[in-house]
């Protein structure tokens, strides 16, 4: 079940997008005059489709794309037979080239102002919840085993990153810390001040969803939410709301420091004081083999709230996805330098896994924006048979005022194919590989 609910993900937001940005082509096409032979979600061979009007409306078998067949265009059907006749006044190729610009980029367009649209409603919606850097200099940090790696230790108060300030927890964590070039966090230590410095390629540790949770996260102030039954934490008499002082005469404030202690007492007598209703009780506890007594937290420390006007979830929601185009084109760079590993690059099953095993319409929604903005950000790439390199032909011949020839065209489309193919291999082969070997 788990499987198919990422799978259903996946599919019903590639099923989004695909068909809006085809849509964005097929629109602006018609909007000239030109005739749309075929438009398509997925690729063939061909579940169901119909006809309407001049052009033929399907879904293909294999949802990793779409496509949009203009009559005239050299595109990915590799039909040439038609271009080989007088061009025709409903053809692509007998448009302005300003015209064919517009139609390369209706798709792009489309998918930009539908990551746009996604990130202000959610903003609009549910607003901004994160931990403070007020609450992160308070409390410390709990650093996890990548975190470690670095040099980050537990109670290490971030002060600021790279020398700016920050705002949330998710920024010591976010796209611009990691891709730092000498990037470092200033972090207060035991009343000292130090830099933990970021290496180079520090990205390439959060290979996953999970890696995240393993870096760091803000020390939690806790009492207890409920004993449970037939445990020691109810023989002792602990209970709800009660907080913990001291485990054999050490202090704990933090759940971090409680599991500590209790872990290294594992299957031994502990004293223990609590603090109940401001009164201090002193107890003897067993702790048993896994280094618990039996209860469940509750936490203290609140995150904070934010909700946003209309007009300032419009400014947020289109910062936040144009942040997610910059951070993926920095990357990109990145890749180039050798400072993000390509192994980072996921296929169909990596783009599941983010989606979750689990159905939440606002994490949904999230993904599918931020997979909106990625879309319109690959497309433009100046490769041929992406959007970006028609884009580039058509630029070069209405600066130049010469048209590439149909056969050069016809060449570029097939170089482009089989690099989008070989990528597509590289990118299914790394997520094959991370199945087997839990990266």
């Amino acid at each position: 079940m788990d499987t198919l609910i990422m799978v259903g993900q996946l599919l019903l937001g590639l099923s989004i997008l695909v068909g809006l940005h085809e849509l964005g082509h097929l629109l602006t096409a018609k909007m000239f005059g030109m005739r749309v032979e075929k438009f398509s979600i997925g690729f063939p061979p061909k579940i169901i489709g119909f006809q309407w009007g001049e052009t033929e409306y399907s879904i293909g078998a294999i949802p990793l794309g779409g496509f949009v067949k203009i009559s005239g265009m050299v595109d990915e059907s590799m039909d040439t037979e038609q271009m080989s006749s007088e061009p025709q006044p409903w053809e692509f190729r007998s448009k302005p080239a300003w015209q064919r610009l517009i139609v390369m980029l209706g798709g792009i367009i489309v998918n930009v102002i539908t990551g746009i649209l996604i990130f202000v409603a959610l903003v609009y919606q549910k607003g901004e919840t994160y931990y403070s850097k007020e609450q992160v200099v308070e409390h410390g940090i709990v650093a996890y085993d990548i975190g470690k790696q670095i040099g980050l230790q537990d109670g290490d108060k971030i002060l600021d990153i790279n020398g700016e300030p920050y705002q949330s927890l998710s920024e010591i964590s976010g796209g611009d810390a990691l891709l730092s070039t000498d990037g470092y966090y200033t972090v207060e230590r035991n009343g000292e001040i130090i830099q933990v410095k970021i290496p180079r390629g520090f990205i390439n540790s959060f290979s996953n969803e999970e890696s995240m949770s393993n870096f760091i996260h803000i020390r939690m102030p806790f009492d207890i939410f409920e004993v449970t039954k037939g445990t020691e934490a109810e023989r002792v008499g602990l209970q709800k709301g009660d907080k913990f002082i001291e485990v054999n005469g050490q202090p704990v404030k933090y759940f971090n420091e409680w599991q500590n202690a209790l872990a290294e007492a594992a299957n031994s007598e502990v004293s223990i004081k609590i603090d109940r209703n401001g009164q201090e009780i002193d107890k003897t506890v067993k702790v048993a083999e896994d280094g618990t007594l039996g209860f469940q937290i509750n936490p203290l420390l609140e995150p904070v709230s934010k909700k946003f006007g209309f007009a300032e979830s419009i400014t947020k929601g289109t910062e936040k996805a144009f942040g997610v185009v910059i951070i993926n084109a920095r990357a990109l760079g990145r890749m180039f330098t050798g400072d993000v590993s390509p192994k980072n690059v996921s296929g169909p099953i990596g783009m599941a896994k983010i989606y979750g095993n689990k159905w939440d319409w606002t994490k949904f929604w999230s993904i599918t924006g931020l997979i909106s903005m990625i879309l319109a950000f690959m497309n433009l790439l100046p490769i041929p048979a992406l959007d970006g390199g028609h884009v580039v032909f058509l630029l070069y011949e209405m600066i130049s005022g010469k048209t590439p020839s149909d056969k050069f065209l016809e060449n570029a489309q097939k170089v482009g194919m089989v690099m989008l193919l070989a990528l597509m291999v590289f990118a299914i082969g790394n997520d094959i590989l991370k199945l087997f070997t839990g990266g």
